[in-house]
């Protein structure tokens, strides 16, 4: 195995409504704050790889147009995939781990603000026994919450906690788009958004980008002071269909956590792209996260929620956290789909 770092990101700032810039414009931004930080010059740079979703964009092979944000010259290797850039991501560490390129860059972008996205995430279900229903995204997460609600396992005043923290942590980060300091008891007197849901428990929606470039060890430790090492990725699926499979686990982003490597050593911080607040409870079980692990220091999803950039940022964030000295070991997390149906994990480390 090829030892790969990732030495330079970059993200827009996150917004209810992007209405000043178009995709291309945001992709841009990210492109060339990463590129730029990166000390590859952007000739050099043997992979491109991004992540975002033509019905979100609302037009097919929107993800050709992001392209004009790279340039026309010189001529690239480009490739895509049509789910958070998390998983552009994991390709991009793919092609250099077969020496297909020693450095890569990798970015997502979605403006979710442009359509109606509960209606739009309703296309990923099953087209013949739950998409005619028209469950969305949040009804099906409801559902979600009040299996664990009924677990016993937490309350709604633990989901209420996660809500609190999220936006209060979200303070220290310059590019959320949700921040604040709340009261646990002040959320609870909300009415439901769709029960046991209250809009606090729900993520924003988001329009942005994020970007990153990394790179083969004999690249990275030239053009970078503080590389930081990806030690293990992994990514794996639960069944389709929500019935058949216990909503209150994800068994799948523990088998993802093992697999990458998480529990070789202790982290110090793990990013959770967790867009509901129960997710995090789901997902804290799952990689039996400790008291001693902070847990989405940038506020994570709950504070800002770009789709098909969500994951990427996870990254990005646990990567500056890990360069800024605050934690030598940390895990990035992503998810696709309803109800945590695929999850990835990555597992970064400092010098």
């Amino acid at each position: 195995m090829r030892d790969v770092a990732v030495i330079s990101t970059a993200q827009t700032q996150y917004k209810r409504r992007e209405i000043d810039r178009s995709e291309v414009e945001m992709v841009m931004e990210v492109v060339d704050a990463a590129v730029g930080r990166s000390g590859i010059p952007r000739s050099e740079i043997g992979f491109t790889c991004s992540g975002s979703s033509d019905y979100i964009a609302g037009q097919a092979f929107a993800f050709v147009g992001a392209v004009d944000a790279l340039g026309a010259w010189p001529p690239i290797q480009e490739s895509h995939v049509e789910m958070d850039a998390a998983w552009a991501f994991y390709e991009a560490w793919l092609k250099i781990q077969t020496g297909y390129a020693d450095s890569a860059l990798v970015f997502g972008f979605g403006r979710a603000s442009m359509g109606t996205l509960p209606e739009t995430l309703n296309l990923q279900l099953d087209p013949y026994t739950l998409a005619p229903l028209g469950i969305d995204a949040i009804a099906l997460a409801a559902l979600q919450a009040r299996a664990l609600l009924d677990s016993g396992r937490y309350d709604e005043r633990d989901m209420a906690e996660v809500a609190v923290r999220s936006r209060r942590d979200a303070k220290r980060n310059p590019v959320a788009q949700l921040r604040g300091d709340f009261v646990a008891d002040d959320l609870l007197a909300e009415s439901p958004l769709l029960a046991p849901l209250r809009r606090h428990d729900c993520p924003p929606i988001t329009d942005g980008a994020a970007a990153a470039v990394i790179a083969a060890a004999p690249v990275a430790r030239e053009v970078c002071k503080s590389p930081v090492w990806i030690r293990g990725m992994d990514h794996r699926i639960e069944p389709h269909q929500p019935g058949l499979r216990d909503l209150t686990m994800s068994t799948s982003a523990e088998l993802a956590a093992r697999k990458a490597g998480a529990t070789a050593a202790p982290l110090d911080i793990v990013e959770l792209h967790a867009p509901f607040t129960h997710q995090e409870l789901i997902l804290r079980d799952a990689l039996d996260l400790g008291e001693d692990v902070r847990i989405n220091p940038s506020g994570g999803a709950l504070a800002a929620n770009p789709m098909m950039a969500a994951g990427l940022a996870r990254i990005c964030e646990a990567t500056g956290q890990i360069r800024d000295g605050k934690a030598g070991r940390a895990l990035a997390h992503a998810t696709q789909g309803h109800c945590l149906q695929q999850n990835f994990v990555c597992v970064l480390e400092g010098e």
